[in-house]
């Protein structure tokens, strides 16, 4: 069997567009300007700005400093959400985020990644969905193509490589169920 080396001087987007240049370009400035970095503009702010950037955004979301969001346009965020410090939103896929979700400080969502079986090392897109009082913890990751279902909790430092199941807890990398998550009151 002959094996071939990857070559990254072949990589190319292929037909992958995630906007209007002129929208990227003022997305990139705005966004250093009042989310990647640590001035704690008021919320309702950055709510009305990720709206004018095509965000589909709820009521009551909470949105601290250092945040980085690829591109609004492929983002919906639900009612009374909080993401967390040095949170990271790479979505060159959409994100659906429903209500009630906490994304900790240093999470990541990962829509892309890179099929590594090609030479040319292209793109592997998946949607990312985040239902109804997800937490994902402190510098967990969501890699692409994941749905965490209803109530389930991602723990610290984490790696959800595959679905996590209603109301479980899932921990480790790769994370792997633990236990049931029940609320009392």
């Amino acid at each position: 069997m002959h094996l071939i080396d990857t070559d990254l001087s072949k990589f190319s987007v292929m037909d992958y567009r995630p906007g209007n240049k002129l929208k990227i370009v003022a997305w990139y400035i705005v966004s250093l300007m009042f989310f990647d970095n640590g001035i704690p503009w008021p919320y309702s702010w950055k709510n009305w700005i990720l709206r004018v950037f095509g965000c589909k955004t709820g009521t009551g979301i909470i949105i601290k400093p250092n945040v980085r969001i690829k591109y609004p346009w492929h983002l919906t965020i639900g009612n009374t959400c909080w993401i967390g410090e040095n949170v990271w939103i790479d979505n060159l896929d959409q994100v659906n985020i429903a209500n009630n979700v906490c994304l900790s400080q240093g999470s990541m969502l990962l829509t892309g990644n890179h099929d590594y079986t090609l030479s040319d090392f292209p793109y592997r897109l998946g949607t990312i969905v985040i239902e109804d009082g997800v937490w994902i913890g402190a510098k967990s990751v969501v890699c692409p193509g994941i749905i965490c279902a209803s109530h389930s909790i991602l723990t610290v430092n984490s790696v959800a490589t595959k679905n996590l199941e209603a109301r479980k807890i899932y921990s480790g990398n790769p994370a792997s169920f633990t236990r049931e998550r029940i609320i009392v009151r």
